[in-house]
């Protein structure tokens, strides 16, 4: 008996949040950006011969494709018949063409050590782990699980993989023992890459001992290799089992530096990225080759407007699909010298960032919204006290941006002038989806505006029907899209019955979002977060955007619980910026409130109002509302593996800072 994955049908989302604000494209930025409104018109007259222009021109083949897509819904293959390696593409062809001395990435760990990589220094360690793989009897086809860090030694494990045809499964570094198990024991991975740990908030966070836990139930491995980067500040150092455990510097320093990148068929598995789904079972995305490069790096050259000279910064964790395609594959790809931070934002301070941009003359920044309202809640101070004078474009990714966050970042980081691009996409599109174009598109505070060339989108209703402008509802995607998923590894029948089942013919991302009277599109999260409050149907991003909209507040987090007479509560919890005058009273509570009712509607007021030091955030800087209404609702805490931070729970439930009806 299968599980229905799909909420009971319901109407279209209630449109209430009105944003009119505009920002025209500089005419200045507008006559260089790499962008042009032609590339909707040309996308939009032939899809196919659009993206197959665009694989012929940027990807180095070893054989040409025949065909550009064959569509089996909902089974796409792309570029049939094509063989080509992403390593070479992302490496190897740069270091050919004379820019073997171009810096690939600047690294910055934690604690202040710095190295620098160049295309020709990424070439010779990717070929010496490749060579390494080998002698530890990876193949190609073999699963290979990462678990690290942020340092060079993760995307160049990765490159390393993708060299051979191995196709690699990051784990994000903050994930459990058991959570890492559950994935090597469901893609039968042949070898765990790790390090003894990291840095964090100051601190050594070791990761050898997880991975030892991991595999006493996971048999499927054979070996696991070990960076060195915490070294002598694991206390009692690291255990290292015999014939089973390698030191990265043993095996890869003695390896030769040359290696031969392997062609692969245009859909090898390129690497399975894990997302949690409605059952126990996590959802193992898998992602190709060519359409996959293709899509992450024609979106990070058109969507970021880089530039050959450019240094740019995706402040994500590579443990992300963030990570994968906009740290690693797209930026290499395009030859684009790239920072890669180890660190927190505020370690040691929140100028942190700052002084990194400052330092490297950072050009474009690529970060989170949940990142943004932490500077906003700290102050503007950290940010005015550093040079971001290089910066030309901002990028916000993960959730819906709040406007007013988006005009303060737009204010404080980019003076006022820069593009902000407000992006939205999935673990599962593989590349951003739904974006302003720099230089071309006129932008509203947070709106994600409108679909990249090429991406046909709609918002319908449960019914499968369009919603009309001005309206709110479900987000789908009614063609293919080279990048997109090809599948979840090893259960064909769950990804046609998660994504394909609902709307015949058509993608359900499980996202709401609205249309507003110019078309412009809104995201409005998670349908699960959506509320039905007498009869309404609220997005808890509306609400969080109205309370974030007063100036006492620097986030809000909005979930919905059993209400008698409405059927459903609002409750918020919300963290206040600091300053001497922002306390949290009930007065001010219901300030808050009412706010709410005048700058939505009455119907969204909030019932409940909590005051709180912080949400419960995932690495990735997602705020996770289930463990909310599990508090709001005195309810045991469902799993809390991916939190960032163990004790935030703790220090909500301790806090008494609430004002209620």
């Amino acid at each position: 008996m299968s599980i229905d994955p799909f909420p009971t049908p319901t109407p279209e989302i209630e449109n209430l949040l009105a944003e009119d604000r505009k920002f025209p494209p500089d005419p200045a930025f507008a006559a260089q950006a790499n962008a042009t409104a032609e590339l909707y018109a040309e996308a939009e007259a032939d899809p196919e011969a659009f993206w197959a222009r665009l694989a012929r021109e940027r990807i180095d083949w070893v054989e040409d494709f025949h065909t550009t897509l064959e569509w089996d819904l909902p089974f796409a293959k792309w570029f049939v018949g094509g063989k080509l390696n992403i390593a070479y593409n992302c490496i190897d062809r740069h270091v050919e063409r004379g820019l073997g001395h171009k810096v690939a990435y600047h690294w910055i760990g934690e604690p202040g050590d710095t190295r620098t990589i160049t295309f020709a220094d990424l070439q010779r360690e990717v070929s010496k782990a490749a060579n390494a793989l080998l002698e530890l009897g990876v193949q190609t086809g073999d699963r290979v699980a990462i678990y690290m860090p942020m340092i060079p030694e993760l995307p160049i494990a990765m490159l390393a993989c993708a060299r051979i045809g191995a196709p690699h499964t990051v784990v994000f570094g903050g994930f459990s023992a058991e959570a890492l198990s559950g994935r090597i024991s469901d893609c039968q991975a042949k070898l765990v890459i790790t390090a003894d740990g990291g840095w964090r908030r100051g601190k050594p966070a070791p990761l050898k001992p997880a991975v030892d836990e991991a595999l006493e139930s996971s048999p499927t491995i054979e070996h696991t290799l070990v960076v060195r980067r915490l070294g002598d500040a694991v206390e009692g150092g690291t255990a290292m089992q015999d014939g089973r455990d390698v030191w990265w510097d043993d095996i890869v320093d003695r390896q030769p530096p040359v290696h031969e990148p392997v062609a692969l068929d245009s859909e090898h598995m390129l690497y399975l990225l894990y997302t949690s789904g409605t059952t126990a079972k996590p959802k193992g995305i898998v992602h190709s080759t060519a359409g996959y490069l293709l899509g992450a790096s024609f979106t990070h050259e058109m969507v970021f407007d880089v530039k050959p000279d450019d240094v740019y910064w995706c402040a994500a964790d590579v443990g992300w699909v963030t990570g994968h395609s906009y740290i690693v594959y797209g930026p290499l790809a395009n030859a684009t010298t790239s920072v890669l931070y180890e660190g927190t934002p505020d370690t040691p301070d929140w100028g942190r960032w700052w002084q990194i941009i400052e330092d490297y003359k950072v050009n474009i920044l690529y970060c989170a919204p949940t990142a943004i309202r932490a500077h906003m809640k700290q102050g503007a101070q950290y940010a005015q006290a550093h040079d971001l004078s290089s910066l030309r474009v901002l990028g916000s990714v993960g959730e819906p941006i709040n406007p007013v966050a988006w005009l303060w970042y737009q204010k404080h980081i980019g003076a006022g002038t820069k593009p902000i691009v407000d992006t939205w996409w999935q673990t599962e599109t593989g590349m951003i989806m739904i974006t302003p174009l720099p230089g071309v598109t006129t932008t509203k505070p947070g709106s994600a505006t409108f679909p990249f060339p090429g991406i046909e989108v709609d918002v319908i209703d449960s019914a499968g029907n369009t919603v009309p402008l001005g309206g709110g509802g479900l987000l789908v995607l009614k063609r293919p899209w080279p990048a997109m998923l090809r599948g979840i590894y090893g259960d064909p029948e769950r990804y046609k019955e998660t994504y394909w089942s609902r709307f015949p013919g058509m993608y359900f991302a499980g996202d709401g979002a609205k249309r507003d009277l110019e078309g412009y599109l809104w995201l409005l999260g998670r349908v699960d977060d959506v509320m039905n409050v007498s009869g309404h149907r609220l997005s808890t991003t509306e609400i969080e955007s109205a309370l974030v909209s007063h100036p006492a507040v620097a986030e809000a987090a909005v979930v919905g619980g059993p209400d008698p007479v409405t059927g459903e509560a609002i409750n918020a919890f919300v963290i206040l910026r600091l300053g001497p005058s922002n306390e949290p009273t009930p007065a001010l509570g219901d300030e808050l409130r009412k706010h709410v009712a005048t700058k939505i509607s009455p119907i969204a007021k909030p019932k409940g109002l909590m005051f709180v030091p912080d949400l419960p955030k995932t690495r990735s800087g997602k705020i996770m509302r289930r463990l909310l209404r599990d508090i709001a609702q005195g309810r045991a805490l469902g799993d809390t593996t991916t939190l960032a931070d163990a004790g935030v729970v703790d220090l909500i439930r301790s806090n008494t800072g609430a004002s209620e009806d």
